[in-house]
């Protein structure tokens, strides 16, 4: 089965959404990737999360951001990056935000993989964490140099049109008719499609600063 039927079924903008290459050392280690290198698009975010949504979306995007940020033209390496989240874990759509960041990143809370022999080589255990000191959606450090960036989200500069704010109410509320629900998922992924193909370099959608105060774990 080659990607394109197994995307099938997805809508066509998926394959538009900015693309991110990663060196994993444990994949290479292993023999799962050539040289390590594994290509992550924005449908392995959904299949993570069941869904496509405007925070699946902003997630994947902040992440590439904050990765491009710190690593510039070289290829990130999945497994050396820790990612701290500013809220609790169980706090609105932390968790959903922190999924795709271990997706891409390799970065696990106390569940990950805790490493190959005694000194647990290409260990993702606590590297991720949670209610980080930052100013910021989530913060993101290279192991190797100390570097570290946090990332800033204002989803409201993709708004929802008129169109849904009068549809949203009755669609949440189960009082919807069919064609209206099937007009509520079009523009609902219409915000994501915005998002992914028309902002996904706006800064005032998504901003990256320094993280100097970043504890090292």
């Amino acid at each position: 089965m080659d990607q394109q039927t197994a995307d099938r079924g997805f809508p066509a903008f998926f394959d538009q959404a900015p693309a991110l290459m990663m060196r994993d050392p444990l994949a290479e280690f292993l023999g799962a990737a050539r040289q390590g290198l594994i290509q992550y698009r924005y449908v392995d975010a959904v299949r993570l999360a069941g869904h496509s949504c405007p925070t699946v979306a902003c997630a994947y995007l902040m992440v590439l951001a904050g990765l491009r940020a710190l690593y510039g033209n070289e290829t990130p390496v999945r497994g050396e990056i820790e990612v701290a989240m500013a809220q609790a874990r169980d706090s609105g759509v932390t968790g959903v935000i922190a999924s795709v960041a271990q997706l891409l990143t390799g970065a696990a809370a106390e569940t990950g993989f805790q490493g190959i022999g005694m000194r647990h080589r290409f260990a993702r255990r606590d590297l991720l964490s949670f209610e980080a000191p930052l100013d910021g959606v989530l913060g993101l450090r290279r192991r190797d140099t100390g570097q570290a960036v946090q990332v800033h989200l204002d989803a409201s500069v993709v708004g929802w049109d008129d169109e849904m704010r009068g549809l949203l109410p009755r669609a949440v509320t189960g009082q919807a008719s069919a064609s209206e629900c099937e007009r509520f998922g079009e523009l609902w992924q219409e915000r994501v499609r915005r998002m992914l193909i028309e902002h996904a370099e706006d800064p005032r959608l998504i901003q990256v600063s320094d993280w100097p105060q970043c504890p090292a774990h």
